[in-house]
């Protein structure tokens, strides 16, 4: 509630299509640790030879938290300039509790 619809499809894609992207690929890298056999290996072990090799996977991992990091720097300030620039003080309410429209 409070998003139009291309927010909700930002916040969809950027954060929970991301931290899965993350949470898949993180799991891969740690199964090499625990070797051939292991659950982590039964259940992630076949992302690595989907991206090549486990180098690649640790490449677009660090892609992913880089975008993850940018996604949150690009949320936080979208959130403040609507604070400042909108009708309603969305920020401000989290913050005092007390909610407030401009007029």
């Amino acid at each position: 509630v409070g998003h139009n619809p291309m927010a909700r499809l930002a916040m969809f894609f950027g954060y929970l299509g991301l931290s899965l992207f993350m949470i898949l690929t993180g799991f891969a890298l740690y199964s090499e640790g625990t070797g051939v056999g292991s659950w982590h290996d039964r259940l992630f072990g076949w992302v690595i030879p989907l991206f090549g090799q486990s180098q690649d996977v640790h490449t677009w991992h660090h892609v992913g938290m880089w975008g993850l990091i940018c996604f949150v720097i690009i949320h936080v300030y979208a959130a403040i300039r609507e604070d400042i620039m909108g009708r309603s003080s969305v920020v401000s309410t989290m913050i005092s509790g007390h909610r407030t429209f401009k007029d």
